[in-house]
């Protein structure tokens, strides 16, 4: 039986003279609120259609009835960036507090559009130093250290040190060791608690898998650290393959993530994130999530053994291998860049900038790379050769080091660590955002550099006396101290010892003009 449908009624098939839904007004009362709302032929994000369910939801329930409103995404932006931009402006109230002092007749108004000024080029100049497009001027300001200035130890560890890291607000650090103890540490007085490793009960209800070949009889030596922008989380990784995530708050261990195959050799941060990158020895580097506790990624592409990882604001990863390769992982586009060291195995890495980036050699040589080349800027030849006694050569007042190096090659018995071995630079840092960079090796000294922009070169500023191999630097973000993680063997091996040097974890202030 074929019928026409009624204007604002729905066909119901065979009504055959029964009830019809037609004429319900439960129904028609529902048929005339959806005539009300327009649909396009789009599809409809989740977001209008929850919005449509709340109204829907709100004309159902009494007119003297109010719902409370939860904060959107837009609105807890907005609080963030305001309460943000309250304390740049009273930061800026405070280094205008002198000269407002000084000049109280002057209007009210007029003072009020000064500090404004003020706060916006200071948010301007922290987006231009965030990008990588200006750099903190810095190693000018360095001071000559006086002969009171030295690395002073501020914690101790039985064996050698691995891995150093430091808070963002400079306030904690946290240091690893060979014999697998993970201490977390105050900057100014040294205190600290030991981090507890859980039982094996606990690992395997993670996840963790039982450790073999080498790792059998040191599952706990910890060879990498890192620590997440907010401070929360804390990232370690060793011989055990896997990677463990400690609460910085409570000192308790959270999560055991395994699948790398080989020791765990380095870990990284992406900053302002929960991102974690992580390097093994399986020639692999992994992408985890510390927030929600999940692994996201794996990069192939070297060859042998990833050493050192690095890591900015981008989504961008720096890695070394031992295939003498340096690669730039660029995640989302899925590719990435290889630069070759011209005749060394490199070490170590680091980034300056997203275009710019300093590596370290075993042949105690420290490059200068840009985005744009696939061979060094420039090199720093010898910068970590052997010296023929401990103080054969001071300063010159230009700030330049005096030809009184050995060649690597020139082995003299009768030398200071006459040994290849202790001319590698083993770690590499850069002040965050700065032109400020130092490099570690096991000859007896630390190195600060200073990096030019417009000639593209390595300028050498000071040595500070160190004696051990310096297996990991750290900046402090304000450029006043240097944290180095100090032992009497080389951080992946046993292939040099130092019997006088002290293992744990040295701080030398930094005196800025």
């Amino acid at each position: 039986m074929k019928y026409k449908s009624k204007k604002g009624s729905v066909p119901t098939g065979k009504s055959k003279g029964k009830f019809s839904i037609n004429q319900d007004p439960f129904f028609d009362d529902e048929l005339k609120k959806r005539r009300k709302i327009d649909y396009d032929d789009d599809d409809i994000e989740s977001a209008d259609s929850e919005d449509y369910e709340n109204e829907v939801q709100g004309g159902r329930s009494d007119a003297g009835e109010e719902e409370e409103e939860e904060e959107t995404a837009d609105e807890k932006r907005k609080r963030v960036a305001t309460a943000y931009l309250e304390k740049i402006r009273e930061i800026a109230r405070k280094e205008k507090e002198e000269e407002e002092e000084e000049e109280d007749g002057r209007e009210e108004g007029e003072k009020e559009g000064e500090r404004d000024s003020l706060v916006a080029k200071i948010l301007q100049q922290e987006q231009l130093e965030e990008s990588g497009r200006v750099r903190r001027v810095i190693a000018s300001r360095i001071q000559k250290p006086e002969a009171g200035d030295e690395f002073r130890v501020l914690v101790k560890h039985r064996q050698s040190v691995t891995a150093v890291a430091l808070s963002d607000d400079d306030l904690k650090g946290f240091s690893a060791s060979k014999d697998g103890s993970i201490l977390h540490w105050d900057v100014d007085s040294g205190k600290g608690v030991k981090y507890l490793w859980p039982s094996d009960e606990v690992l395997k209800s993670h996840g963790a898998k039982d450790p073999k070949g080498r790792a059998t009889k040191h599952s706990k030596h910890v060879l990498a650290l890192a620590v997440s922008s907010d401070g929360r989380y804390l990232a370690s990784g060793g011989l055990d393959r896997h990677i463990h995530l400690w609460d910085t708050r409570t000192q308790e261990h959270i999560q055991a993530f395994p699948g790398h195959l080989g020791p765990v050799s380095c870990l990284t941060f992406r900053q302002g994130t929960s991102e974690l990158f992580s390097g093994s020895f399986d020639r692999t580097v992994k992408i985890w999530n510390a927030e929600d506790r999940a692994y996201i990624n794996t990069l192939f592409g070297h060859q042998s053994e990833v050493l050192t990882i690095d890591c900015l604001r981008k989504e961008r990863v720096m890695t070394v291998g031992r295939d003498r390769s340096m690669q730039l992982w660029k995640v989302p586009e899925e590719s990435r860049l290889v630069f070759r060291a011209p005749a060394s195995s490199l070490e170590c890495c680091c980034f300056i900038s997203n275009d710019e980036f300093l590596s370290g050699s075993d042949d105690g040589s420290v490059e200068l790379w840009s985005v744009m080349r696939k061979k060094p800027v420039f090199i720093v030849k010898n910068a970590h050769s052997l010296l023929a006694g401990p103080n054969n050569f001071d300063q010159k007042d230009n700030g330049h080091i005096p030809n009184g190096h050995l060649e690597n090659s020139d082995h003299n018995p009768e030398s200071y660590n006459s040994s290849s071995a202790y001319s590698w630079v083993s770690s590499v840092c850069v002040c965050r955002g700065s032109d400020l960079t130092a490099s570690g090796a096991g000859n007896g000294a630390v190195r600060l550099w200073a990096i030019e922009s417009e000639t593209k070169d390595i300028r050498p500023l000071y040595d500070l006396p160190l004696v051990g191999f310096v297996n990991s630097l750290a900046f402090a973000n304000s450029g006043r101290f240097l944290i180095a993680g100090v032992g009497q063997e080389p951080r992946l091996g046993r292939w040099g010892r130092l019997p006088a040097a002290r293992n744990g974890v040295s701080v030398h202030p930094l005196k800025l003009s």
